[in-house]
């Protein structure tokens, strides 16, 4: 795999400015550092509102940064506009949480994966060549481009998703809690096609995900992110085994594991540990 980031994370801080007339301004990021590499799944693992949403948005422009830089290919891209954000947006794209609210309901699915195509200038004949190609690689029939979204199940109005981010052929998709909202077999399907379609084509993903177990399937390198801090990054394998942090042990062990046996240990040494941290 090519050493050389995709995309770099330096120092990165974002604030919300809340309501009321104070206007109080609070700091969600604290200085996040993280690059992607070409062809790797960068795992963000955390609880609800860590903050691993917030660097999707920030890589995708939809949020501003307080300080620190943003750099794709070695070209800054934090406070991009206009011409040159729209020109980003082929090279990164995203996948939405939720596949229910993430499709226009009024689009059939043909015209939903034509809409990026055309954007680009591509022709009639070669949008509906790449729609074909679009649906056989994320598995649904090609009649299904005449179909409306109402008539998909969750988890192949995803595979629709996906294949809208994959149109335009980017080099990075933020899969943002991409399979939280479907069922446990079809996430493991979807899992496998986002892998698959990584083979093929060697996409980068940042995959955020508050499932540990999820990110260490999908993950070559994790990073582990509380209160806006990244606490602890390395390879997928030992941070999801044998992490050296307290937050991340605090998720290895609070993971929900098969056996009850197992289950209770993991219970017992959960207790154990973090007794000593809340007295």
């Amino acid at each position: 795999m090519n050493a050389t980031p995709l995309i770099e994370l330096d120092d990165v801080r974002v604030a919300f400015t809340g309501g009321g007339l104070r206007r109080t301004k609070t700091e969600v990021l604290h200085g996040v550092s993280l690059d992607i590499r070409p062809g790797e799944t960068h795992g963000l693992v955390g609880e609800s509102g860590s903050g691993k949403t917030t660097i999707g948005r920030a890589i995708l422009g939809l949020v501003p940064l307080e300080s620190g830089s943003i750099r794709f290919r070695g070209e800054r891209i934090d406070g991009l506009r206009g011409t040159r954000r729209r020109a980003l947006a082929t090279q990164v794209q995203v996948v939405f949480q939720d596949p229910y609210t993430s499709l226009n309901p009024s689009l059939t699915i043909g015209d939903t994966l034509a809409e990026p195509l055309r954007a680009q200038g591509m022709g009639l004949a070669d949008a509906r060549r790449r729609i074909r190609e679009l649906l056989d690689a994320v598995a649904l029939p090609s009649g299904a481009a005449d179909r409306l979204p109402r008539e998909f199940s969750g988890g192949q109005r995803q595979r629709v998703a996906i294949a809208r981010a994959l149109a335009i052929r980017p080099a990075l998709i933020v899969c943002d809690e991409a399979v939280s909202a479907l069922d446990l077999t079809t996430q493991r399907t979807v899992l496998e096609l986002l892998l698959s379609i990584q083979k093929e084509t060697g996409v980068s993903y940042l995959f955020i995900s508050h499932d540990l177990s999820v990110v260490r399937h999908m993950s070559h390198r994790v990073s582990v992110i509380y209160r806006g801090d990244i606490v602890e990054s390395g390879d997928a394998a030992v941070v999801t085994s044998a992490p050296s942090h307290p937050y991340s042990r605090k998720l290895l062990l609070s993971a929900p594991v098969v056996d009850p046996a197992a289950q209770a240990e993991r219970r017992r040494q959960f207790e154990s540990e973090f007794a000593g941290a809340r007295r």
